[in-house]
């Protein structure tokens, strides 16, 4: 697929002060560099500007005093979109998951409701995108989940006068998919992996996503915790060392994180602390090297003949290994081990295993409710409220069983 088009940038006009955009040659001086008059400004003439039919000469520039009344689906969608790209990003300014969670979204709004106003865009018309929603055979949770962020990318039109605030309290009736009241699929709980099955992968796995796969196994490290570890974040002088995320899950709610890295922990990391403390522990990059290094070393046919090693690599590929995992390509890897250890597995006559990086997370839970107790597991796993923990630790059935054993 061609990509996307990147919107005009939004520039500071050096003489003047004044924010500028320049659109199909022309420039718009917006306000203000900066204030919110100016961004506003932007955001209509950006949605202007990509919705407008590519046989017309002249963009057409979306009017305040229209706005709330004849805005269509396409430009409130092509507003949000420019406005998600610079507000949902983490702190080194790369789009965060909740910008593709929209980004998804935003483009079945548009294949849904290409010909509609967002005042025609009511309750039945959620419905009805609800619908393909079901029929796409998404979870419940999933579908209630994407229905609130329509109701937000409409909440910030009416902020923004590019919606009726009749539409938005209108969407807001609609109620979501109950348990047990619908057709829609329910998503099967998260459970805890096993030992085994993580030990039957591991040999299948590059040394740095070996690493990562004990550590979460160790400490109940979230995925986006583990690939972002880095020497600097690592407070080595105690016993126990800690780790602190630069970023984490629930940061924006003002919550600490901490992790905690008992003997076993240390004696994975220590291979891997650089002397360069701001370089990333596990590098793709470093792990397809290697790859390379060892297909290399088993290479049967003479160096006289076949390709030399380099001379079929692409100058400019689309895809280069890059110097820190992130939560996507770390699932990935995990899947292509477990590809490959389920071929063997398969050659042996045993049943295929499949799980994923959270459950690592689960099963360091229930281990630690376990053997130390709810609040320590909260504790660790870096949980505010128990009833959080609970969710990922498996209740232990054993002391009930040998409880009604004893009473009859």
């Amino acid at each position: 697929m061609p990509r996307s088009k990147r919107p005009p940038s939004y520039r500071r006009h050096k003489a003047s002060g004044q924010a500028i955009v320049t659109i199909a040659g022309k420039d718009h001086y917006l306000g203000p560099y900066g204030s919110a008059t100016s961004r506003d400004a932007y955001a209509k003439l950006i949605s202007a500007s990509q919705v407008q039919d590519s046989r017309s000469p002249e963009p057409e520039i979306l009017q305040p005093e229209r706005a709330t009344h004849s805005t269509t689906l396409v430009e409130l969608l092509a507003a949000f979109l420019a406005y998600s790209r610079s507000y949902y990003v983490d702190r080194a300014g790369r789009p965060n998951i909740e910008f593709l969670n929209y980004r998804t979204l935003l483009k079945r709004l548009r294949q849904f409701g290409e010909d509609l106003t967002v005042s025609e865009f009511g309750p039945r018309r959620l419905r009805e995108f609800r619908q393909t929603l079901i029929d796409a055979k998404l979870a419940r949770t999933t579908i209630n989940h994407t229905i609130n962020r329509v109701r937000a990318i409409f909440k910030w039109g009416v902020g923004h006068e590019l919606v009726p605030p009749t539409t938005w309290e209108a969407l807001r009736a609609v109620e979501p998919l109950r348990f047990g009241k619908t057709e829609a699929l329910e998503a099967p709980p998260v459970k805890p992996v096993s030992d085994e099955f993580v030990s039957a992968v591991l040999p299948y796995c590059s040394r740095q996503v070996r690493a990562m796969i004990e550590l979460q196994q160790l400490t109940g490290m979230r995925s986006g915790e583990v690939v972002i570890m880095r020497t600097r974040d690592i407070d080595r002088s105690e016993n126990v060392w800690t780790y602190t995320p630069t970023h984490h899950k629930t940061e924006y709610r003002g919550h600490e994180r901490l992790v905690f890295l008992g003997p076993k922990a240390q004696a994975i990391l220590r291979p891997w602390l650089r002397a360069n403390r701001d370089e990333f522990l596990f590098s793709p990059a470093e792990a397809e090297e290697e790859r390379r290094r060892q297909q290399h070393a088993l290479r049967e046919v003479p160096l006289s003949c076949g390709n030399r090693p380099g001379t079929n690599r692409r100058k400019k590929p689309l895809k280069k290994a890059g110097d820190r995992y992130n939560t996507s390509s770390y699932g990935r890897a995990i899947a292509y081990a477990l590809k490959s250890c389920n071929r063997d597995r398969k050659k042996r006559g045993e049943e295929p295993i499949h799980w994923h990086p959270h459950q690592l997370r689960h099963a360091a839970a229930t281990r630690l409710r376990r053997e130390h107790g709810l609040e320590v597991a909260r504790v660790v796993l870096g949980h505010k409220h128990a009833a959080i923990t609970e969710v990922y630790a498996e209740v232990d059935r054993s002391k009930a069983v040998a409880a009604m054993e004893r009473m009859g």
